[in-house]
């Protein structure tokens, strides 16, 4: 038997998760209200808010495994990519518990755990699956060749998806965190409203900045000739924004496909849990005879459950670290 305690502190959710023999049997994230005040995560106060909440998180998920610590055969932890004084907190405490009880300790890259989470729960994609991995700061496409075998074949050249989400948000004076609001008022607007481009990048690269731009000035634009328009047309513009984004994503994804000629598509990330990401691919899985792999909710946003899982595997392949290991707050998914 093994039992692994997952850490995850990448950004502004404190989680911890315990995982054995391959089943989740806790995930506790405790959430930072106080950044939408702010608009957006603040550093500092991210890093201060898991000094505060690790501790009780992990005790909280130790219980409800049903476990104790004297149980526990391994620490993993996310060591990158995130905000460094985030990652501080979760690394100094995996490295504290691991070392006072003298258990092995595991890094976990917190992009390979998102695609990682396909399998905390049946169905699981079999070898080789396209991964499409969509986040506030991230927009990756990736072969998945094996649980730690992952070629990077296609990445944002500059924003990610979620920024264009986000971003569209503050215009349109929503609260943080506005990515879910824009999915809400979509589903009731019109996503051929307003016309906005895609982006001709060669290859299986993405780029966002273009779209948030046009974005703005289509919203300057339309309050220029009518002041209320925010109030008139919000849910059509967030059908019209959430419409081009998803395109964008997975016309890419298609193009990956056909030149792979891999039939198992998978996506993650916290965008994948937009519902029009989801049911887009759903029917796009239909349409080119797909075998397509959704996680739940729970597992596409940040959670200590895919650490827990991903450190599992590489427990079973006895990948261990040292105490010497330091956070990185850039880490590429593959090498």
């Amino acid at each position: 038997m093994a039992i692994i305690l997952g850490i995850e502190s990448s950004c502004d959710e404190t989680s911890a998760s315990v995982c054995i023999d391959g089943e989740i049997k806790s995930n506790i994230i405790a959430s930072q209200a106080i950044h939408a005040k702010y608009g957006g995560v603040v550093p500092e106060l991210a890093s201060r808010a898991h000094q505060q909440n690790i501790i009780p998180t992990v005790d909280q998920a130790i219980v409800q495994a049903q476990i104790t610590k004297k149980d526990i055969d391994a620490v993993a932890f996310t060591r990158g990519p995130g905000l460094l004084g985030s990652l501080l907190v979760g690394t100094s405490f995996a490295k504290s518990f691991a070392l006072a009880r003298q258990i092995p300790l595991i890094e976990v890259n917190h992009m390979q755990a998102h695609i990682l989470a396909h399998f905390i729960e049946d169905p699981k994609p079999s070898f080789p699956f396209l991964c499409l991995t969509v986040s506030g700061g991230h927009t990756q496409i990736v072969l998945v060749k094996d649980y730690f075998e992952m070629e990077l074949i296609g990445q944002t050249l500059d924003d990610a998806a979620g920024e264009a989400f986000d971003k569209t948000a503050k215009i349109l004076n929503l609260p943080y965190p506005g990515g879910p609001l824009i999915d809400k008022y979509a589903q009731l607007g019109d996503p051929k409203a307003f016309s906005l481009p895609e982006p001709q990048i060669p290859g299986l690269n993405f780029s966002f900045s273009g779209l948030k731009t046009a974005i703005l000035y289509l919203i300057q634009g339309q309050l220029k000739e009518n002041p209320a328009f925010l109030e008139e047309k919000r849910d059509d513009v967030c059908a019209s924004v959430q419409d081009r984004i998803v395109s964008i994503l997975l016309n890419k994804l298609k193009k990956a496909a056909k030149q792979t000629g891999v039939k198992n598509i998978a996506i993650a990330g916290g965008v994948s849990a937009n519902s029009g990401l989801r049911t887009e691919l759903l029917a796009m899985g239909e349409r080119y005879k797909w075998n397509v792999f959704i996680p739940k909710f729970e597992y596409c946003t940040d959670n200590a459950a895919m650490i827990a899982i991903a450190g599992y595997h590489k427990y079973l392949n006895k990948d261990f670290v040292g105490q010497d290991i330091a956070p990185l707050a850039r880490m590429p998914i593959a090498d």
